[in-house]
């Protein structure tokens, strides 16, 4: 039965007349590592508050995969080296957060932080997309997820 269901949903995903063989490896748009990227910010700095760092450790980690991804998905986008903006904020940027987080210390992590979401902007502003500006979430869009540290 099992067999059945998998082939049923192979069928659905493959066009007629492709095979896995002949697919195109699925790549995600800018777009959506962004939308990821946003959501991470936004996770990290509602962990930070709580003082769940390990939560905080956990999606700077998943930050930095975004901007990898970046580089590695769209070195350059309308003439825009994003790769090497993403390397860039993964050396400085995310190096300070992982510093401030190891020693959880919340000021640190702050001042880190805010240049984290000043380079995103000022990224944005290179790229020409001036209308995306990130900020400090004002409230937790996430309010089926527990921030506050296990104990």
């Amino acid at each position: 039965m099992r067999l059945a269901v998998l082939a049923a949903a192979a069928t659905l995903v493959l066009p007629l007349g492709a095979s896995a063989e002949t697919q195109k490896p699925f790549t995600p748009g800018l777009g959506e590592i962004m939308t990821l990227q946003q959501m991470r910010h936004i996770k990290l700095w509602l962990a930070s508050r709580s003082g769940n760092w390990a939560l905080a450790d956990y999606e700077l980690d998943e930050l930095k995969e975004g901007f990898e991804d970046i580089g590695e998905y769209y070195p350059t986008k309308d003439d825009v080296p994003t790769g090497q903006i993403a390397a860039a904020i993964i050396a400085k940027e995310v190096a300070e957060l992982d510093k401030a987080i190891k020693a959880k210390n919340a000021k640190d992590f702050i001042a880190a932080y805010d240049k984290l979401t000043a380079t995103c902007n000022a990224c944005h502003q290179t790229a020409k997309k001036e209308f995306i500006v990130i900020q400090r979430p004002t409230a937790n869009p996430y309010a089926n997820q527990s921030f506050a540290p296990r104990k």
